[in-house]
């Protein structure tokens, strides 16, 4: 029998408590999901999540009285959030689903625990672990699945899919970090048929599920994947026809920078150099304003890497100028950055009034020359700047 093998995460004090509340006088709990299968590949393990068969108000009950702290994060589903020793752990009670759309399910509660990982998206993700002994439960070959790195619905891929639309981009995100080789066929063939139902979700869970994508370490193969499959077609029509030779070049240029993965950044890379297309994009997926104005600032300055970078930053921002550069594969611009943040112009509008300047359009008029030329000269100090003051002023009188 395989078992979990022994691992930093399972001797924390938090969890052993939560454990031990839950486990006694005959209650039963089991770790789940990706704290098993994360531990079995011998990857870093960040959230541990908890079954079991003690429906919430008891969970709730028992924690409590162990001095836990619970949060009824999504009481209504059965899942609670327990806070001890400042680790938090999510504790969902084995369920079964009644019904299903494909957006939302509703749930009742059950005992069965063949039956709750029958309700889970792909074999990998149903294992179960004894907390005490490691003794894993698989009801679905997902060890069998695990080792051969294969990404495999449980049971027919069409209802999975149909359950929750969202597995059709979960499939691609998993395919990428665990599988080898060739995708799945049945599950593979499932996701491409299904794609279209993609439209039924909300705009928020499609840009949360993009962007973990994205944020892979090497998302290139499985972004080809998803358009060969047509997956972008109805998520991103906009997508860039360039876009493969534009994720590859920004790749290289993280590596070379030693600059991490983020899924803005390739996003930006996947768009046209179009700023209203970016604006539409951001808009469509309910991106943040922050992230609106990111994607836009870098469209609109795709072509502008021959400025210097420390410019193109005072700009933009630092983080938008950084990606431009990486984007068009110029990674050495961005040492540029390093320890630096863009500096406030030591001027102001009262300064130059102080300096003899009538309050009025002359002022804002020197201003702004004073920092076109403080820009220009790489931000000197507030020496250099009287200086500037001093040279435009003396080119208003005349």
């Amino acid at each position: 029998m395989i078992r979990l093998p022994d691992a930093e995460w399972r001797l924390r004090p938090g969890l052993r408590r939560i454990i031990d509340a839950l486990g006694a006088d005959g209650g039963a709990v089991k770790i789940v999901g990706g704290a098993v299968r994360d531990t079995l590949l011998g990857l870093p393990v960040t959230d541990v999540d908890l079954a079991t068969p003690l429906r919430p108000d008891d969970v709730m009950r028992r924690l409590e009285g162990a001095g836990i702290k619970v949060i009824p994060t999504g009481i209504a589903h059965g899942t609670v959030t327990a806070v001890a020793s400042g680790d938090r752990h999510e504790i969902t009670t084995l369920r079964r689903d009644v019904e299903t759309d494909g957006r939302r399910a509703t749930v009742a509660f059950a005992d069965d625990w063949q039956g709750d990982a029958a309700r889970r998206d792909f074999t990998i993700n149903a294992l179960y672990a004894d907390p005490a002994t490691g003794a894993i439960d698989d009801y679905f070959g997902g060890l069998d699945d695990l080792q051969a790195g294969c990404v495999r619905f449980i049971g027919d891929a069409a209802t999975r899919i149909a359950e929750d639309h969202l597995r059709i981009l979960r499939f691609y995100r998993f395919a990428a970090r665990f599988g080898r080789g060739e995708l799945e066929p049945a599950s593979h063939a499932a996701v491409v048929a299904a794609r279209q139902s993609l439209k039924s979700l909300s705009r928020e869970r499609i840009a949360d599920e993009l962007g973990k994508i994205l944020a892979l370490p090497d998302p290139r193969a499985i972004v080809g994947q998803m358009a060969a499959d047509g997956i972008f077609a109805v998520l991103l029509p906009e997508l860039d026809p360039d876009f493969a030779r534009t994720l590859d070049r920004l790749c290289a240029s993280e590596g070379v920078a030693g600059v991490p993965a983020a899924g803005h950044r390739r996003l930006a890379a996947l768009l046209p150099a179009d700023a209203a297309i970016a604006e539409q994009v951001a808009s469509r997926l309910r991106l943040s304003t922050r992230q609106r104005k990111y994607l836009a600032a870098v469209a609109a300055h795709r072509g502008d890497v021959a400025r210097p970078i420390r410019q193109l930053a005072h700009a933009i921002g630092i983080h938008a100028a950084r990606d431009v550069h990486l984007i068009a594969g110029d990674p050495a611009a961005v040492k540029d950055l390093a320890g630096w943040a863009v500096p406030q112009l030591p001027l102001k509008g009262g300064d130059i009034v102080g300096r003899g300047i009538a309050a009025g359009p002359d002022v804002a008029r020197i201003l702004k020359a004073v920092e076109a030329a403080w820009v220009a000269e790489d931000f000197p100090g507030a020496d250099r700047v009287a200086e500037l003051v001093d040279q435009k002023i003396g080119r208003s009188n005349d």
